[in-house]
């Protein structure tokens, strides 16, 4: 007989599929600008229509979120997709030329609709990732105090009869030397009454001897007898004097029941006050330097603390702070001590201390890339990809365009530790590149190709120099992109799964290459040569499609992430 085929649960899920047509693949990415979600490959050819090249293609979790259809109550066949501002109701296109609107300001309400989506989003992340676990693990902290004090007062329990037997041990003793002093008494006082009871048999035995010698005088015929044998002078001895033993007597101490509670000790309640279980902050946090500057990281990496450090076999989270005016960390380029700049998806970038107080925002065309640095003359650098130029602006704070870099979309840049050249990631037409410049904005290298004429990169949009001079890439399509100082390929690194797309990438001073990965939501660390060595972090420790790396002072990792204005600081080394 034929089995039947097993039935599909109705809860059963499917993979998310590639929506463009005939295409069967999974679906990894999602054009915002047309509402399409794509696989890997399909959104590289979306890319390359020329229409199609200001399109924002992201990873599928980053996407806006498509307006729910709802008609318009006054024009029915309309949807509403517009935000008066002045009124603050949603409206379809052609309620704006109504008269009441007249003159108003409008926006677009996708974008509120997202932002409201990924408010909603960050809040139950918080709730899954800090406020569940928080209370749970306070939960805990209250389940043990009750364990430990159910142990502590059996432990005054036991100290309590024990303290009693003590005391009934010494009762029963002073009781047993009372009664032998007692019997010692008793005793003595006995033999004393012996003696004198003896006296008194001899005195009586005497007299009775004496009554008999007068009785025979008495029964006597012979007349001799009273005037040969009775004396005369007949005296009769006198009894004997005794003394009478004082009786003893017995005080009794009249203990009261306070008195016998204070030679058994009291149970007392300590003076001090109740104390507020400490709940471990979400975001504020106070300390000296988080990220020094590179020069500083450079003296280090020459001092022997790299042969002092080694890889600790845990990671435990340090610190965190939250970075108002922003609503992800999606870049970290470290200023003055104290300081930091960190940019967002929209392009705000902004100045901020280590308390997440804004001192200075900038509006740029900037997004979810590496596109801002630090050079050793501490002045900022970020790249416009709108106009194709890479601006300085000094300590000053006056803002110059420093290169330009022609028809080429500059993405992501880094200020080299070592010698202070600039190394700016490129793109043009799915084509991308690595330029080194000088500190002066000469053109001293490109890199395009390695030395079998295969391209590099596709879209660069994260950049480092490691200690040992190789140019770390983070490409969206290839993968980590590693070349030394003169431009060749050394290796590159695709992940250890069949999709991977690399973000933020630093190293540290033990010559590691750490990266975001989007996908897996993790952070990689490899070797200098390339070798994977572990997943660092991963969403198990609460991290959430992380962005952006760097490594602090303390040699601790600092991770951004896409969704969170929160900073945080984990140990790794040791």
């Amino acid at each position: 007989m034929a089995l039947s085929k097993p039935k599909i649960p109705g809860t059963a899920q499917h993979f998310l599929e590639c929506g463009v047509e005939d295409c069967e693949r999974n679906c990894e990415f999602y054009c915002n600008s047309c509402h399409q979600q794509m696989c890997k490959q399909c959104s590289e050819e979306h890319l390359k229509i020329s229409e199609n090249m200001n399109h924002e293609v992201v990873l599928y979790q980053l996407r806006k979120r498509q307006l729910p259809v709802q008609k318009c109550k006054i024009h029915p066949t309309k949807d509403i997709d517009i935000l008066c501002k002045e009124c603050n109701i949603p409206l379809c296109s052609k309620c704006v030329t109504m008269q009441e609107h007249q003159g108003h300001r409008f926006t677009d309400l996708e974008t509120i609709y997202t932002d409201k989506f990924k408010v909603c989003q960050k809040e139950l992340s918080k709730i899954h990732n800090y406020f569940i676990p928080t209370s749970q693990d306070l939960q805990r902290e209250v389940r043990e105090d009750a364990t430990e004090f159910k142990q502590i007062m059996d432990s005054i329990q036991t100290s309590m009869k024990a303290e009693a037997q003590s005391l009934k041990n010494m009762v029963d003793t002073v009781l047993s030397e009372n009664m032998e002093e007692l019997h010692q008494i008793e005793k003595s006082l006995l033999e004393k009454l012996q003696i004198q009871e003896k006296t008194f048999d001899d005195y009586i035995a005497y007299l009775s001897s004496l009554v008999k010698e007068f009785q025979s005088y008495l029964s006597s015929t012979e007349l001799t007898n009273f005037t040969t044998q009775l004396p005369e002078n007949l005296q009769i001895k006198s009894i004997p004097e005794t003394t009478k033993p004082v009786k003893p007597e017995f005080s009794s101490a009249q203990y009261s029941k306070k008195e016998v509670a204070k030679l058994l000790g009291k149970i007392t309640e300590t003076n001090r006050k109740e104390t507020l279980r400490r709940v471990k902050p979400m975001g504020t946090v106070s300390f000296s330097t988080l990220i020094k500057s590179t020069s500083e990281q450079d003296k280090d990496v020459k001092s022997d603390k790299k042969q002092t450090l080694s890889l600790s076999a845990s990671v435990t989270k340090v610190r965190e702070f939250n970075v108002a005016g922003v609503d992800g960390v999606f870049h970290v380029s470290p200023d003055q001590p104290g300081r930091l700049w960190i940019s967002e998806s929209k392009g705000n970038l902004v100045q901020t201390d280590l308390l997440g107080n804004v001192i200075q925002k900038i509006k740029t065309s900037g997004g979810d890339r590496g596109y801002h640095t630090f050079t050793q003359d501490r002045d900022l650098i970020f790249t416009d990809k709108d106009k194709n130029v890479i601006n300085r602006i000094t300590q000053d704070n006056n803002i110059t365009e420093f290169i330009k870099t022609g028809d080429w979309f500059p993405f992501s840049i880094h200020s080299s530790h070592i010698n202070g050249d600039l190394l700016v990631g490129m793109m043009k037409r799915q084509m991308g590149k690595v330029t080194r410049y000088n500190t002066t904005g000469k053109e001293l290298q490109n890199i395009q190709r390695d030395n079998k004429g295969q391209k590099l990169y596709s879209f660069p949009i994260y950049i480092t120099v490691n200690i040992n001079g190789d140019i770390c890439t983070s490409d969206y399509f290839n993968g980590v992109v590693v070349v030394n100082k003169s431009g060749q390929h050394r290796f590159s690194y695709r992940g250890q799964e069949s999709r991977f797309h690399p973000y933020g990438i630093c190293t540290d001073v033990l010559v590691h290459i750490l990266v975001c990965d989007g996908v897996s939501q993790t952070v990689h660390l490899l070797d200098q040569d390339g070798q994977f060595l572990s997943l660092l972090l991963t969403q198990q420790q609460g991290l959430y499609i992380p962005y952006s790396v760097c490594v602090d002072d303390e040699n601790n990792l600092c991770v951004g992430q896409a969704q969170s204005n929160t900073l945080t600081v984990y140990k790794y080394l040791k």
